[in-house]
């Protein structure tokens, strides 16, 4: 992989990690059609730029990791429950549902799933929770149910947990900083196990590649989940919903 590469599949992780519309998808796109193939050293770069987002939902939420949030890491980890014993257990079944065609088809119904979940969302705003920090254990564990359609290349973590906030009655600013909250221990997860597979491939990777790669994904991730928040602030997910279904349309037609 050469630094040009590097940067291009830095931003698309940066910028596509935190909004519902399946980093994983655009990075196996985006891998096809550069036609970089998946080696053990681009794995191990893979394990760099998610990394570097998780660093950047710490420095966005600083004041959220404290031992004073134990509340709320609680209610975070009891989300994070489902999708690490589902995707402990079927690991090899879900690599082999990794295709363009299949992350082309969930981008489709994941844009449906929005478009007819914003259509009637509730719109009185006293009526939905606004901070994370209220969330109940019961909605935490529904959204953490709901975050298991992630592990269908193309459904986007940040869209299934989105979703699943949203049908409990959390305000979409606050479903959106609950997914934020989230990837961190699921990230974490991931990108541990993954330094466990990969580690001894860094040794034969480009650091000067992987560092810019590194850079990047942090800095793009960190301004976009700033530029989200302040979209969600006068905007629904409507626009998403659209992409999705259009992207994935995009997708059928070109690697048909």
């Amino acid at each position: 992989m050469d630094i040009f590469s590097s940067i291009i599949l830095g931003i698309i992780e940066g910028f596509t990690e935190f909004l519902p519309i399946s980093s994983t998808g655009h990075l196996i796109v985006a891998s096809n059609f550069m036609g970089i193939d998946q080696t053990a050293v681009t794995k191990a770069y893979e394990v760099i730029i998610q990394f570097a987002a998780i660093l950047a939902v710490i420095f966005n939420y600083k004041d959220k990791f404290t031992i004073k949030k134990i509340d709320l890491w609680t209610k975070v980890f009891i989300a994070f429950v489902p999708i690490g014993a589902v995707g402990f257990v079927f690991s090899h079944q879900i690599k082999e549902l990794f295709s363009v065609n299949i992350v082309a088809i969930m981008f489709i119904v994941g844009g449906i799933v929005f478009l007819i979940v914003e259509k009637f969302f509730i719109k009185e705003e006293k009526m939905l929770i606004d901070d994370v920090e209220d969330v109940t254990l019961k909605q935490s564990l529904i959204i953490g149910f709901a975050q298991i359609f992630a592990l269908i290349p193309g459904t986007s973590r940040a869209g299934s947990t989105i979703i699943g906030a949203l049908l409990v009655g959390l305000s979409r600013k606050a479903s959106a900083e609950f997914s934020f909250l989230l990837a961190f221990p699921v990230m974490s997860a991931v990108t541990a196990y993954d330094l466990l597979k990969h580690y001894k491939d860094f040794s034969d990777a480009n650091l000067m590649t992987l560092g810019i790669g590194f850079v990047v994904s942090f800095i793009v991730a960190f301004i976009t989940i700033k530029l989200f928040m302040k979209f969600l602030d006068k905007f629904t997910f409507v626009a998403f919903g659209v992409y999705r279904i259009l992207f994935g349309v995009t997708l059928l037609i070109y690697f048909s």
